[in-house]
């Protein structure tokens, strides 16, 4: 048996969120700036526009840098760009990242599937795959049998 692991564990692609956060904080300011120094023919609600429109970049950027998974004693906590779902160990099948998928996807035990956007490749396959497998372990030593009787743990 492996090592355990030290909860709470929270996995999130981190060079997406080291180019995002400071490029959304740059859109505010150059859109700002930029509403700023426009020409005197410009309206009130023009410059108006010009500051909403940094905002809303910088909205999206934000959104974009929001995915984690994060593992506690209770269960997985998955945030993606929009939604966030908490889930009991029980409720998580299997952890699937196959060559080529973009991220991690969860099997749960109504028969659907989650994507867990947390644990990306991109931010490094390595990383990705080392993920996986401590999710997976993870979710292998807390979850419960399928016919309700529990696993003695220790």
């Amino acid at each position: 048996m492996s090592t355990p692991v030290p909860l709470p564990i929270t996995w999130s692609p981190r060079r997406n969120r080291l180019v995002l956060l400071p490029l959304s904080a740059a859109m505010v300011v150059l859109f700002t700036v930029m509403a700023f120094v426009l020409p005197a023919n410009w309206h009130l609600n023009d410059r108006v526009a010009m500051v909403v429109s940094g905002l809303l970049f910088a909205g999206v950027g934000l959104m974009l840098a929001r995915p984690r998974v994060t593992a506690d004693e209770e269960g997985v906590t998955v945030v993606n760009f929009v939604r966030t779902r908490r889930l009991a160990w029980a409720e998580v099948v299997r952890v699937n990242l196959r060559a080529g998928d973009p991220w991690v996807i969860l099997d749960l035990a109504d028969g659907t599937a989650l994507a867990a956007v947390g644990i990306q490749p991109a931010g490094g396959r390595v990383q990705a795959i080392q993920a996986a497998r401590t999710l997976r372990d993870l979710v292998d030593e807390r979850a419960v049998p399928q016919d309700g009787s529990t696993t003695a743990q220790g």
